[in-house]
């Protein structure tokens, strides 16, 4: 059972709604131990001191910021502390935008906020509001004495609060280079609506269901074999990954295409014999005529059955 990991409220306005904040994501990653290869025991990691190599007591661990000349600040957790934000327990709303306004690379951790049954009504009230002029609330709060920027959308009738990172934490494309040539490299019409068809072949609607975390479900496989008393020497290593460049790339597209609207054909929901849209439209008339034909059938035959029940 899930527990929540935050209490407080929503404010927005002169209105506060009581919300419990529980995870909205479970990590599902493959954690291995370090292992001495001789004797198979854990090996532990120890904190030491980089002038003699001797282990340092916990009580003497001090914080400290490296400058630039490579000598350090030390801060106290006491200095640390006056610091904090203020740990008042609300999620203060400052103002209502649009989701398509923010970009996805804001976005860190999602949570539920999960109500108290007695003030269901404003929760619910402001969870409709927010979907009907489909806003996002975007706010800010305290957790862990670190302050956090936030969004607040509806999702069914319920919120969701995903957390964000602040505008200086995203790194910007100048920084990185390599962008610069895209300006002078120039796509044909041909190119381009192939590109397109490409995509258009392969439209989907997203379903998260469908997605699966193959490496992580081929080490857990892996574990087991192991396990059981495979060796190493019954591995079959995965084949490398082709280093050779695209040369042709309309032939490479086309190619892509044509691959994809197989692979669409494969698709249980298309079936493997799946007629064109005016076949089938042909099949199913023809097919309602038929019905139409026998019922009109069936209906003079019990007619004439009356006709003869009644004279005899």
């Amino acid at each position: 059972m899930p527990r929540a990991i935050w209490s407080g409220s929503i404010s927005f306005g002169l209105v506060n709604i009581p919300v419990k904040l529980y995870s909205a994501v479970s990590r599902k990653t493959v954690r291995f131990n370090q292992l001495d290869s001789a004797t198979g025991s854990r090996v532990k990691q120890k904190r030491v001191s980089a002038e003699d190599g001797e282990e340092v007591p916990y009580e003497r661990i001090v914080k400290g910021f490296e400058l630039p000349s490579g000598e350090y600040v030390l801060i106290t957790d006491e200095e640390v502390a006056a610091l904090d934000p203020d740990a008042a327990r609300t999620i203060d709303i400052d103002e209502f935008v649009d989701l398509v306004d923010i970009d996805p690379i804001f976005y860190d951790n999602a949570y539920h906020l999960v109500p108290d049954e007695q003030t269901a009504k404003p929760y619910k009230l402001l969870a409709t509001a927010m979907e009907e002029a489909g806003k996002v609330g975007i706010c800010h709060f305290v957790m862990r004495s670190k302050q956090y920027l936030a969004a607040v959308r509806p999702v069914d009738g319920r919120l969701l609060l995903s957390t964000m990172v602040f505008a200086d934490e995203i790194v910007d494309h100048t920084e990185i280079g390599g962008f610069d040539f895209l300006a002078d490299t120039k796509i044909s019409k041909k190119e381009q609506a192939m590109a397109e068809q490409l995509i258009a072949t392969l439209d989907a609607t997203f379903e998260p269901s469908r997605h699966k975390d193959t490496y992580r479900e081929a080490v857990l496989e892996l574990i087991d074999r192991k396990a059981a008393g495979e060796t190493g020497d019954d591995l079959v290593p995965a084949p490398a990954p082709s280093s050779a460049k695209v040369i042709d790339l309309m032939a490479a597209l086309e190619a892509s295409v044509n691959e994809a609207k197989k692979a669409r054909g494969r698709h249980p929901a298309s079936g493997s014999g799946a007629s064109k849209p005016g076949k089938t439209k042909a099949k199913t008339a023809k097919k309602a005529s038929k019905t139409k034909k026998r019922a009109a059938t069936t209906k003079k035959a019990a007619k004439k059955a009356a006709r003869v029940r009644k004279s005899a």
